[in-house]
């Protein structure tokens, strides 16, 4: 990562003051304690209920970072470091992590749904790893925070994208949908988390759905309640147990595995190590 100063202040729409306008950041932090701070650190000031990064500043200016995303500047060091003043330090980080997914060009997979988005990521992830460079949500990495941060570990020696996106209320998928702009969707499942979150259960949908709005194929299980909240323009790939769908799955459980038997366009067989019904829908 090499960004300047000068394109900083137009990603995050930001007023800028400072020492050193001519700067590069190399690396984006939001930990005070992160070792890798630095005078290269873009560091982000998040505020919370419990929490102020701007509490950190001064500390953090005396081992040598210069650069800073605040809501105000903190008093005594207006002329110690670079500042980007905006009104939100956490719009700005997701911003920032729009404006860095649009410097790069490969296949982009994004993954939502009520339950089973790590462990799908981190099954493709396994699956296609020997053909790809592939960057991933780090664990469980997709919150409004967490979703800006794997996105900004992309790297020009990438050349696949597999990231996570959760929301628990309206109004936050419409905010990483443009962080990870995917071409490909996968829908896990709709189940019962984050319900308390939303008015009702096609709401909850409704909101997931947005992060398929651009993408060129979406991949999810048949479901007549979701099809039908689902913009048309976007091309689906079904698959189902019992339903009519493009693919079609029948399962065999044989002692401490379950073996599959596939329909799509022809018939294969495998068998995963797994016997229970959530690792088998997964």
């Amino acid at each position: 990562m090499s960004i300047r100063i000068q394109d900083i202040i137009r990603a995050i729409d930001s007023r800028f003051t400072g020492i050193r306008p001519d700067m590069e950041i190399d690396n984006v932090s939001i930990d005070s304690r992160s070792l890798q701070n630095n005078a290269g650190t873009l560091f982000f000031a998040l505020t919370g209920q419990n929490h102020d990064g701007h509490r950190y500043i001064n500390k953090l200016i005396e081992d040598g970072v210069v650069n800073f995303v605040v809501n105000a500047i903190p008093i005594h060091t207006e002329n110690k470091a670079n500042f980007f003043v905006v009104d939100n330090t956490l719009t700005a980080l997701q911003q920032f992590g729009a404006y860095y997914r649009r410097l790069f060009h490969f296949p982009v997979i994004a993954i939502t749904g009520s339950s089973g988005k790590t462990i799908v990521k981190e099954w493709l992830n396994y699956l296609l790893s020997p053909d790809y460079n592939i960057i991933r949500s780090p664990k469980s990495y997709n919150s409004q925070v967490g979703v800006p941060l794997s996105v900004i570990g992309i790297n020009g020696k990438h050349n696949l994208g597999i990231f996570e996106a959760g929301i628990s209320t309206i109004g936050e998928m419409e905010k990483l949908e443009p962080i990870i702009n995917p071409d490909t969707g996968i829908l896990t499942n709709i189940g019962t988390a984050h319900d308390e979150g939303f008015e009702s259960r096609a709401q909850k949908i409704k909101e997931k759905l947005k992060l398929f709005k651009n993408v060129k194929l979406l991949i999810l299980q048949k479901n007549t309640e979701v099809e039908a909240l689902l913009d048309p323009a976007v091309k689906t790939l079904t698959w189902s147990f019992d339903a009519e769908a493009d693919v079609h799955i029948t399962s065999a459980p044989s002692g401490s595995t379950t073996r599959l038997n596939i329909s799509y366009k022809s018939d294969f067989e495998i068998t995963i190590p797994f016997t229970d019904a959530a690792s088998i829908e997964n």
